[in-house]
C-alpha cells in the first residue's frame, strides 16, 4: 500500500471496474423476484448540452447517488438512469455566440437544417464531456439505459403527448401576451427572464443596438385632449409605446380627472388613433401623474385592462424589435431604442414632452442574450393547466406526495394556485417540432408571417384552421374533414419549437419506453423520488407531476427531495462573468490561478467581462484550487446540506476534507502494518457479534460507537439528512476511531504483530475455539478472553475489533465517497465475508449485542480527564516531548477503582511519564475528579 493517498490514483480504476462488471444495473434476481423486492429509481436530471457540469450538478450527483448506492447496499432493486436535455434556448444560443465568435456568421447564414447539423455537433461534443464528468463524479448510473431528449424513441415520446392533449381540448391556440426577446425572435419562459433591480439611471448594454439604452428614469409627457385646449400629462418608463396606445386610465375617485373620463385624446403622430380616458381601479394616484397609457399589446397589465374594457389593440413591433407601420411613418423602421430617442425629439418640437426623472424599476432581460424583454401580443400554443393543477395541489395536501424540506410546500401550493396556462410554443430551430400542421387553401396569403401565426398587427386576426397528428398522412386526414371536397390545400407544418421543459416533463416514464408498453415501464414507473434544485420546483418538478397525472394517471414519483442553491463563499451568485463559477473538476484535479484565467478565453465571455472576472479569480482563488479528488468534494457538498440553508461554497473547507480522506487512508495503512504474516483475515465479530463481551474495555466502547454510527447512517439516509450522514461519518472515524481508539490499542496490536507468525497463527486457532466455548456467563465479562496476562489475546481483541471497525465503516462511507472505500475495502475485507465490491456489499445494520450506554459514559468521564490534562499542559508551555509526573485525586472509592482502571489509558492519551491516584486534598477541578499536575 503506497504511504501517500493519491486521489487520481485512486479513482482512475474503479469506476470502469464498476461499470464492466454491471454493478449499476438492476440485480437480475431482484427482478425475477419483482413483487417481493422493494424498489428504488431515480431519474438524474438531464443536463443541459450548452457545455460542461458546473457545481451544481455535481451536488445533485452526489445526493442522488449517495441514495442510489445505499439503496443497492441495503438490496433494493436500484435503477439510476443518466440522459442529456437538448435544452433548446440555452444551446441555441450558446452555439449562435460560438459560430459567430469564431467564422463571423449568424444561424441564418447557414440556413435551419445547417445550423441544426452544426447543433447537433457540438451536442455530441459537449454530451461526451458531461458524461466524462458524470463518471468522474462516481455517479452509478445504468448507462445503458441513457437517454437524450431529442433521440428518436424520447422524440416519439413528445409527439405522442403532444397529440393526446390536444385531443383532450387540453393544449389550444391562442393569441396572448408573452415575454418576447427581439434578439433571439422566440418567446421565453418565466425561467429565462432574469428581472435586475434599477435603482438610479443607468446606460445599458444591449445585443444588436449601437449605443447604450437608459433605464430608470420616469418620462413624462402630454396628450392633447380632443376639441379642447385642456392636456393630460402621462408618465411611462417605456416612452415610445406611446405608438401602441389605445387609451389613458385614471382612478374612478381621482378629482384631478374625473371630468375627463369618456373624453377622446389626440395622438400626436398619428391622428387617425382613437384614444379614450377610461376609469379603472387598478391605478395608483399617488404613482406618476396619477394616469396611465394603455398599450395592451406590449405591457401584461395594460392587457388584463384592454379585457376588462374591451378595448382594441395595436402591435407596433416586428419581431426583431423594430417599429412596424402601425408606429406611423415618421418613426417606420426604427430599431426600438432609437425610436425611444426620436420620439422624445419629436415631443420636444410641439411642447408635449414635459420632463425626464430617477424612477427606481425592475428591468426584465433575456437570461440567454441580455436583451431587454418586450411584450408581445404573438398567437402561440397553451397548455391549460388549471385542473392539472388542483390534482397537483391536492396530491401533497393528502401527503401523498411529499415534498422535502416541507418549507418548500407553500411554494408548490403559491405556484399552482396562481398557474397560468403554460406556453408550449418557442420561436427557435433547435428543439422538438411542434407536430401541427396549418391548412393553407388557394385563397389564403402564403407568406411566412402568416404561415407561423405572426401576423398580429392590429386585433383583427383572420381565422386559422390548424391539424395535430403523429404523421403528416395523419394530418392530412384529419384535414381533409375540415375542408369543403372541392378546395384545394396544402399543409405547412408550424416553424416553431416545444419549450425545452415539455419533453423533460415526460422524463419519469418517456426515458423508460413510453408510450410502448415496455418492461421498463412496467417495472420502474413511477420512480421512487425527483431530487433537484429547488428553483426548478414549479419550471420543471410540478410540469412533471401535471403531465404525468394526465398522461399516466398516476404520479410520476412520491416524494419530492430540493436542495439549496451553491453559492461562492461570499454568498454571491455564481456567474461566469462574475469569474466565481466553479468547474467541479478543477477541484478534483486542482487547477492554478494561470490556468484558471485561461479557461475565461475557451468561452464566449466579452473582452471586458473576462478582465473583470480575472480580478475576482484572483481574490478568490489566489494560488490557484488544491487538488482535492472526487471523494473529498462530495462529502464537503453534502455536509452542506441544512434544511434549506444556501450552500455558500468555500474551496477551503473541501480541501479540509481532503485531508479527512488522507486520514482515512493512514488508518487503514497503519492497520494493514501490524499483521503478521500468513494473517487468517476471518473475522470472528461476523460470525458472533456477542463475542465481544469477553473484548476489553476500549474494544466493547468502539463498537458501541461503530453502532451510534450505524444507526445514525441508517436512520439520516432514510430521512435524506445527508449532512447528518456526513458528520456521523467524519466523528467516527476522526474523532472515536483515529484520534482515541488507534491510540489506546497501538501497544496491543504490536505485541500481536511481534508474535511468530506460526504461533500466531495457531494461537488465533485457539482463540476461535476458546470463544466458540464460552458460556452465556462469559457475555457478562466472566472468564474475560482478553485478561492481562494474556498479550496474545488482547491484541487478538484489538486486531478483530478494528478490523471489523474499518469494514462496516467503509461501507458506512461508501455511498458518499465511492473511490477511495473502494480501494480500501479491497485491502481489507476478509475472506469469508468479502464482497467482489463494496459497491454490492450489504450496508451495516444496528447490532444489538454491542450497545454498551455505560461503557461509552465511562469513556466521557475518561476523555474529560485526558482533555484536561492535555488543558494544562498547553497552558503551562511545556515542550511537546516534555512528559510529566501526574497525580489524580479521586473523590470516592468508585472513581478511585475506576481510574485506576484507566490509569495507564490516559498516560497514553494525555502522554504522562506517570500517574499516581489517590485521596489527596487538592482544590476542586471538577464536580467529580480533582486533577494536579507537579512539576
Amino acid at each position: 500500500m503506497k504511504d501517500a493517498y493519491d486521489p487520481k490514483e485512486v479513482e482512475l480504476k474503479w469506476y470502469k471496474f464498476w461499470e464492466e462488471n454491471g454493478y449499476f444495473k438492476p440485480k437480475k434476481e431482484l427482478i425475477e423476484n419483482k413483487d417481493n423486492a422493494k424498489k428504488f429509481v431515480i431519474v438524474l436530471p438531464p443536463p443541459n448540452v450548452t457545455g460542461t457540469l458546473h457545481i451544481g450538478h455535481t451536488l445533485t450527483v452526489a445526493i442522488q447517488d449517495s441514495l442510489v448506492r445505499y439503496k443497492r447496499m441495503k438490496n433494493y432493486l436500484t435503477l439510476y438512469i443518466p440522459g442529456t436535455d437538448h435544452a433548446g434556448i440555452a444551446t441555441q444560443t450558446v452555439v449562435e455566440k460560438m459560430l459567430y465568435k469564431k467564422e463571423n456568421k449568424i444561424r441564418h447564414d447557414y440556413g435551419r437544417e445547417e445550423f441544426v447539423k452544426k447543433i447537433y455537433e457540438w451536442k455530441d461534443i459537449h454530451g461526451n464531456k458531461i458524461n466524462n464528468q458524470i463518471k468522474s463524479i462516481g455517479a452509478s448510473v445504468d448507462w445503458s439505459r441513457e437517454y437524450f431528449t431529442m433521440n428518436e424513441k424520447l422524440s416519439m415520446a413528445v409527439k405522442e403527448a403532444f397529440v393526446r392533449f390536444h385531443e383532450a381540448g387540453l393544449i389550444y391556440r391562442d393569441n396572448r401576451l408573452v415575454a418576447w426577446c427581439p434578439h433571439l425572435k422566440t418567446a421565453l419562459s418565466d425561467i429565462e427572464v432574469n428581472n435586475e433591480e434599477i435603482k438610479k439611471p443607468t446606460k445599458v448594454k444591449i445585443p444588436s443596438f449601437n449605443h447604450l439604452v437608459e433605464v430608470g428614469v420616469l418620462y413624462k409627457f402630454f396628450y392633447p385632449v380632443k376639441n379642447s385646449e385642456e392636456k393630460i400629462e402621462i408618465a411611462t418608463t417605456r416612452i415610445e409605446t406611446m405608438l401602441g396606445d389605445v387609451a389613458v386610465a385614471v382612478h374612478p375617485n381621482d378629482k384631478r380627472y374625473k371630468h375627463l373620463i369618456g373624453k377622446e385624446l389626440v395622438h400626436p403622430f398619428i391622428t387617425d388613433r382613437k384614444i379614450i380616458v377610461i376609469a379603472d381601479d387598478y391605478v395608483d394616484m399617488e404613482y406618476g401623474t396619477g394616469a396611465v397609457k394603455i398599450t395592451p399589446a406590449h405591457d401584461k397589465n395594460d392587457y388584463e385592462m384592454m379585457k376588462r374594457h374591451k378595448l382594441n389593440y395595436i402591435n407596433i413591433y416586428t419581431l426583431d424589435g423594430h417599429i412596424n407601420k402601425n408606429g406611423g411613418p415618421l418613426f417606420e423602421g426604427l430599431h426600438r431604442f432609437e425610436c425611444r430617442f426620436k420620439i422624445q425629439e419629436e415631443l420636444k418640437k410641439l411642447n408635449l414632452l414635459s420632463d425626464k426623472i430617477p424612477n427606481p424599476m425592475t428591468l426584465p432581460l433575456c437570461s440567454r442574450t441580455n436583451d431587454i424583454i418586450e411584450y408581445m401580443l404573438i398567437p402561440q400554443w397553451y397548455l391549460n393547466c388549471s385542473d392539472l393543477a388542483k390534482e397537483s395541489i391536492d396530491y401533497v395536501k393528502k401527503k401523498e406526495l411529499v415534498i422535502l424540506p416541507s418549507l418548500h410546500v407553500n411554494t408548490w401550493f403559491y405556484w399552482l394556485e396562481n398557474v397560468r396556462d403554460w406556453c408550449i410554443s418557442r420561436q427557435l430551430w433547435w428543439g422538438h417540432r411542434i407536430p401541427a400542421y396549418k391548412i393553407i387553401t388557394k385563397n389564403n396569403t402564403k407568406n411566412e408571417d402568416k404561415i407561423n401565426g405572426n401576423d398580429n398587427d392590429t386585433c383583427e386576426q383572420e381565422e386559422e384552421k390548424w391539424v395535430v397528428g403523429r404523421t403528416y398522412e395523419e394530418c392530412l386526414e384529419k384535414a381533409k374533414k375540415l375542408v369543403d371536397k372541392n378546395t384545394e390545400f396544402e399543409l405547412v407544418q408550424d416553424e416553431d419549437v416545444l419549450d425545452t421543459w415539455f419533453s423533460s416533463a415526460l422524463v419519469p416514464f418517456s426515458s423508460l419506453g413510453w408510450p410502448e408498453k415496455t418492461k421498463d415501464l412496467d417495472l420502474f414507473f413511477p420512480n421512487t423520488i425527483l431530487e433537484t434544485g429547488q428553483d426548478i420546483l414549479f419550471f420543471w418538478v410540478a410540469r412533471m407531476v401535471m403531465v404525468s397525472i394526465h398522461l399516466m394517471k398516476k404520479l410520476p414519483f412520491n416524494t419530492i427531495y430540493l436542495h439549496a442553491m451553491i453559492r461562492d463563499s461570499k454568498g454571491e451568485k455564481m456567474s461566469k462573468s462574475k469569474g466565481n463559477v466553479v468547474d467541479p473538476l478543477d477541484i478534483i484535479n486542482g487547477i492554478s490561478l494561470e490556468d484558471l484565467h485561461k479557461k475565461l478565453y475557451e468561452g464566449n465571455l466579452p473582452e471586458k467581462e473576462i478582465k473583470r472576472a480575472i480580478e475576482l479569480q484572483k481574490k478568490e482563488f489566489p494560488k490557484g484550487i488544491p487538488e482535492c479528488g472526487t471523494d473529498a468534494l462530495r462529502f464537503g457538498l453534502l455536509t452542506y446540506l441544512k434544511q434549506g440553508r444556501n450552500v455558500n461554497l468555500d474551496i477551503n473547507r473541501i480541501v479540509g476534507y481532503r485531508h479527512f480522506c488522507n486520514k482515512l487512508w493512514n488508518a487503514i495503512k497503519f492497520f494493514l502494518k501490524t499483521l503478521p504474516n500468513n494473517y487468517d483475515d476471518s473475522n470472528i465479530l461476523l460470525k458472533n457479534p456477542e463475542y465481544a463481551h469477553s473484548f476489553n474495555w476500549e474494544d466493547k466502547w468502539i463498537l458501541h460507537r461503530l453502532n451510534v454510527y450505524i444507526k445514525s447512517a441508517n436512520e439520516n439516509f432514510e430521512n435524506y439528512n445527508f449532512s447528518e450522514v456526513s458528520f456521523a461519518s467524519y466523528n467516527f472515524w476522526l474523532y472515536d476511531l483515529c484520534d482515541i481508539y488507534l491510540e489506546l490499542i497501538k501497544g496491543r496490536l504490536n505485541t500481536y504483530s511481534e508474535e511468530s507468525t506460526q504461533k500466531k497463527v495457531e494461537s488465533d486457532k485457539r482463540q476461535d475455539e476458546m470463544v466458540q466455548d464460552q458460556t452465556s456467563d462469559e457475555k457478562d465479562g466472566k472468564n474475560c478472553l482478553c485478561s492481562k496476562d494474556s498479550n496474545i489475546s488482547s491484541g487478538y481483541a484489538a486486531n478483530k475489533t478494528l478490523h471489523i471497525c474499518i469494514d462496516y465503516g467503509l461501507r458506512l462511507l461508501h455511498p458518499i465517497s465511492p473511490f477511495i472505500t473502494e480501494e480500501l475495502y479491497q485491502k481489507i475485507a476478509d475472506k469469508e465475508s468479502k464482497f467482489d465490491s463494496i459497491s454490492i456489499a450489504s450496508y451495516p445494520e444496528f447490532t444489538e449485542a454491542w450497545v454498551n450506554e455505560e461503557i461509552n459514559a465511562e469513556m466521557n468521564v475518561f476523555m474529560n480527564i485526558v482533555k484536561q490534562f492535555r488543558s494544562f499542559i498547553s497552558n503551562l508551555d511545556i515542550p511537546p516531548k516534555t512528559k510529566l509526573n501526574c497525580f489524580i485525586s479521586a473523590k470516592s472509592s468508585k472513581d478511585k477503582e475506576f481510574l485506576e482502571k484507566v490509569k495507564n489509558k490516559i498516560q497514553v492519551l494525555a502522554k504522562l511519564n506517570s500517574l499516581e491516584i489517590g485521596n489527596y486534598n487538592f482544590q476542586d477541578l471538577s464536580d467529580e475528579l480533582k486533577i494536579q499536575i507537579k512539576k
